[in-house]
């Protein structure tokens, strides 16, 4: 008798349980509960990085669905409100990057590409390569993709403070579908792709609200992984003890800072080869400090090593760098306003809109418009290289990572 009541009793709680879920599950189901783009598998046969085309999806953070945002993927499979088309008369100019350039939690007509390609669109197209968690050594495989596929005669490649080191085996989050810098027997760094297989219970899970609003509102995963209660309680704002500068740990560990330069120094030596751009049709936005009292703090930590010493390289190869600080320093100090969410590090529209100003203001912009009229000495054989995919006086190639 008493078996038979236990047996009655689980079975009803069973049942109570599910119906719960299942009301959860409808109620969720209406509100703008956070999605992501499925991402195409990534192999060696199709070794880029790309969401699935043409699907809708909505931006929500923490668990009060706060900072709503509606944005789809195009027709090629990128976070951009644009179709892109490969025999369209128009130059390219790809701008690739991470989270700040896919920018999900922003309007897509608030980001930084849209509003130049807003500004340029009689003479240029501007499309974007983006996802969030990508290193530099992504950004060469992008470039290389929008060199060889859309024929871009020029990139503007956004630089954040976790660029560095992730491109590095020792230090890479291992994202699937991403290439990294692993270390040959000589020591010398070479791109691997860490290939991604898209698996059933992963797409099955996001097809159910509840399970998306703990994973991806709650960050379940990764307070449990990582005992962050803080996390798991307050969202993804929340800081644990470690401290960072730069949106990233500010601790200056000689290793991490020698895998860095090693990472910065074999991207500057794949760049050119896998795009055939030359370095004048190349510059690099950099994120910093955005608040002199930041900077300040910041003095002597990884990101303000890193970054100076990325900015020094690359101009010293030819490179043009804007370094966003000075200018999100002057317009703080004017207008008082701030470059990222309350609940969010990533850039604001604000933080957006100046971007594309600085980078409409480039030398870069300058010289693509005057190569228009032929107005600039020596740019039209830049331009027969790019458009042939290599450095002007090498033979024809498509470079490819390998």
């Amino acid at each position: 008798m008493k078996t038979k009541e236990s047996l009655l009793g689980g079975i009803t709680v069973a049942i109570a349980v599910i119906g719960f879920l299942a009301v959860v599950e409808c109620v969720l189901r209406f509100l703008p509960v956070r999605t992501s783009p499925p991402i195409v598998p990534v192999t060696q046969i199709d070794p880029v990085f790309r969401f699935t085309p043409n699907r809708s999806f909505v931006f929500s953070k923490d668990w009060d669905l706060a900072m709503v945002n509606y944005s789809h993927t195009n027709n090629d499979g990128w976070v951009n409100k644009l179709d892109y088309r490969k025999e369209d008369p128009l130059p390219l100019i790809g701008v690739i990057g991470d989270s700040y350039i896919e920018a999900l939690s922003v309007p897509p007509d608030s980001t930084a590409q849209a509003h130049l390609s807003e500004s340029l669109k009689e003479t240029f197209r501007v499309y974007s390569f983006a996802a969030s968690g990508a290193p530099l050594s992504q950004y060469v495989v992008w470039a290389a993709y929008a060199a060889r596929e859309y024929k871009a005669k020029a990139l503007i490649i956004n630089v954040v403070g976790n660029d560095f080191d992730e491109s590095h085996l020792s230090y890479s989050q291992h994202v699937p579908g991403f290439w990294i810098y692993v270390p040959e027997t000589s020591g010398e760094l070479r791109l691997k792709l860490l290939e991604h297989h898209p698996g059933a219970m992963r797409s099955f899970l996001k097809m159910s609200a509840l399970a998306r609003y703990l994973f991806l509102n709650l960050n379940v995963k990764e307070a449990l992984l990582n005992a962050k209660w803080g996390s798991f309680v307050f969202g993804e704002h929340y800081r644990d003890p470690k401290v960072y500068a730069g949106n990233t740990s500010a601790s200056p560990d000689p290793a991490r800072i020698e895998a860095s330069i090693a990472a910065i120094n074999a991207f500057f030596r794949d760049l050119p080869k896998y795009t055939g751009l030359q370095p004048d049709r190349i510059v690099f936005t950099m994120d910093g400090f955005r608040y002199p009292d930041a900077a300040n703090a910041g003095k002597g930590s990884y990101y303000d090593i890193m970054r100076t010493l990325f900015r020094k390289t690359a101009e010293t190869l030819g490179y043009e760098v804007i370094d966003m600080d000075p200018l999100f320093f002057a317009d703080f100090q004017l207008h008082g306003g701030r470059f990222e969410y309350p609940r969010d590090a990533h850039w604001n529209p604000t933080a957006h809109a100046m971007v594309a100003k600085a980078m409409l203001s480039s030398k870069l912009i300058g010289r693509l418009q005057c190569s228009l009229d032929n107005s600039c000495e020596g740019e039209r054989g830049n331009d027969q290289a790019s458009a042939e995919g290599r450095v002007p006086g090498q033979a024809a190639r498509e470079p490819r990572p390998k």
